[in-house]
């Protein structure tokens, strides 16, 4: 009795493309461990990382960083909680003392983290404290330079392990964002992200709005009834609007009288900037020149949203 052959399931060759084809390699998450003087600086790096979309947690127990950890590399913690920071600190009073133990565990296990030290010297210290009239976590029944002394004896050997170290003596909060995100972010991280708005003056300006334009010196498409039940968002609109005179140039301009302050924006890092276009219903005028606000700043390497804020309120 002859045995046939099985019939291929697929076609011949599919298979030893599949074995060879690699398959998606997840991201590896990033860990942060934020640490250092109390005083220096750590709740402000916090918050920076957690602008840039960071999963934060802020006096971690030095033994929950494992369990946290183990819960971002197995996809407990959600698909979006690809970088986690810990703020790890004194304020763990003896849960502390086993951060060193921990990390070594975790280095162990495969686990690739860096370390981010924030330092000042002691005056800066002591001078920051009695600004806030709060005492240093370890000061006791001492004084806030017992505490600091107390408190450097502790982080030592952390220190020393430090991938990132950031002497904030002479920093104030915008130095130290800087510090960060030059130390930590991402080239995407940086980009200014631009809203551009479209409103009618008779709802209100947005109060969000960093910026306000004023398009009701360009003829308004309401009074041709071709175009009265369109919007600024169909072509013969746009086109009617930027075909006026001054509409493009108009255009060109403001844009580029926006990049020195756009620039100026990133480096006070504010990451957010939303420019409101106003004409008297946010139907026709200000849809179409906002449209093309944003496809110029896009043009020119911005990160832009466009919305219509009073579109179909009429």
């Amino acid at each position: 009795m002859t045995t046939e052959p099985a019939p291929l399931s697929v076609p011949h060759g599919i298979p030893a493309l599949e074995a060879s084809t690699p398959g998606p390699r997840n991201e590896e998450p990033e860990v942060l461990v934020i640490t250092g003087m109390s005083g220096a600086g750590r709740t402000r790096a916090a918050a920076v990382l957690e602008d840039l979309g960071w999963y934060v947690v802020d006096n971690l127990p030095a033994q929950m960083l494992t369990h946290l950890v183990g819960m971002l590399t197995s996809g407990a913690a959600g698909a979006g909680a690809q970088r986690l920071a810990a703020v790890v600190d004194v304020r763990g009073r003896e849960f502390f003392a086993d951060l060193a133990q921990v990390l070594t565990a975790l280095r162990a296990s495969g686990v690739q983290y860096r370390v981010l030290f924030l330092d000042a010297s002691d005056e800066v210290l002591v001078r920051r404290y009695e600004q806030v009239r709060r005492p240093h976590p370890l000061q006791g029944d001492g004084r806030i330079l017992d505490g600091i002394g107390a408190e450097r004896a502790l982080l030592e050997e952390i220190r020393q392990r430090a991938d990132l170290l950031i002497d904030t003596s002479t920093l104030n909060v915008h130095d130290l964002a800087r510090e960060v995100r030059a130390a930590i972010a991402r080239p995407a991280d940086d980009a200014l992200r631009v809203s551009v708005v479209s409103f009618g003056f008779k709802y209100g300006i947005p109060l969000d709005a960093d910026h306000v334009v004023d398009v009701r010196f360009l003829a308004n498409p309401y009074w041709v009834t071709e175009l009265r039940h369109l919007t600024g968002r169909d072509a013969p609109v746009r086109d009617y609007v930027l075909g006026l005179p001054g509409a493009r140039t108009f255009v060109e301009r403001y844009v580029e009288a926006l990049e020195p302050v756009l620039a100026g924006y990133v480096h006070e890092e504010k990451r957010y900037v939303t420019i409101a276009v106003g004409c008297t219903g946010g139907k026709h005028r200000s849809v179409a020149i906002s449209e093309a606000i944003g496809r110029r700043l896009v043009a020119l390497g911005h990160s832009v949203t466009v919305a219509a804020r009073d579109l179909g309120r009429e």
